[in-house]
């Protein structure tokens, strides 16, 4: 596998694979691989002749009293991985190529990024969506693969495809878990042995709220439930939403096919997940 850290040397290798005919899918990554990422590598490998991993930890997508700086760096290790995996190339800038002297632009997706992650993070999805674009543009992939566990994130990102005619398909691979069904995640290497058996209560909680809403519980009822159940397992929660796939706007009631969403603290680790809930 091939590690590139200089923007030239990415273009002169992308266009050595364009020029052979090959297609290439992209998948961006902060490091600290897991199972989740190699999923949306073996993904890739199904769809396209090459695939391109990013490893990069954006700083534009951390707000001043997040974890920047203790977020799990370690190179070394994710690239072992990626080459198991048959990645061919790994594109791994420093903040330097990332964002010179004097970058100035930024990408706000209006709509979509505002609710839940959005409300609980400013400008977290500027910084998301900028650095995407700049990836995208940078390896330009006939696909890009992103998991369903950061589900705002991907309706996001295609949201800024769409409205930017950026030739590239983008990708949804689902959430990958642990046998508890606890959603894969670097951060959850934050959380102490306690946290860590704490935590299944988290999509614990979305599928019995799906359940309650497809017996007929009222949407509103079932996440009061939900959030009370989270609370007294030692969560502070952030949000339990249900909402539109595509708008993330809240639904009222399940007549259509909607996400629940949930973000919490144990400790002090934030988790993310979401489910699909369908109408009986």
């Amino acid at each position: 596998m091939q590690i590139i850290r200089e923007i030239n040397a990415l273009r002169r290798a992308v266009q050595a694979i364009r020029g052979a005919g090959e297609t290439i899918a992209l998948v961006p990554t902060m490091g600290a691989l897991h199972a989740g990422h190699m999923a949306l590598v073996a993904e890739g490998k199904e769809r396209a002749r090459r695939v391109v991993a990013s490893i990069f930890v954006n700083p534009a997508q951390f707000g001043p009293n997040e974890d920047l700086s203790r977020y799990p760096r370690r190179e070394a290790e994710d690239a072992a991985m990626l080459e198991e995996g048959g990645c061919d190339l790994l594109w791994a800038p420093d903040v330097v190529a990332m964002y010179p002297d004097g970058h100035a632009t930024r990408i706000r997706v209006a709509g979509v990024s505002q609710p839940l992650e959005g409300a609980s993070r400013p400008g977290h999805f500027d910084g998301v969506a900028t650095v995407v674009a700049k990836l995208l543009n940078q390896v330009q992939p006939n696909l890009a693969l992103f998991g369903e566990k950061d589900f705002q994130q991907l309706a996001v990102i295609r949201a800024m495809v769409r409205d930017l005619d950026l030739p590239v398909e983008i990708v949804a691979v689902p959430t990958q878990r642990d046998a508890d069904g606890l959603a894969l995640s670097s951060r959850n290497a934050y959380l102490s042995t306690g946290q860590r058996l704490a935590a299944r209560a988290l999509p614990r909680a979305l599928v019995e709220a799906a359940l309650a809403m497809r017996g007929g519980t009222a949407v509103e009822a079932a996440l009061a439930e939900g959030r009370a159940a989270l609370s007294k397992d030692g969560f502070d929660i952030d949000y339990l939403a249900f909402c539109d796939p595509a708008t993330l706007q809240p639904l009222e009631a399940l007549d259509r096919p909607g996400r629940l969403l949930v973000a919490a603290k144990l400790g002090g680790t934030r988790l993310i997940d979401n489910i699909a809930v369908e109408p009986a």
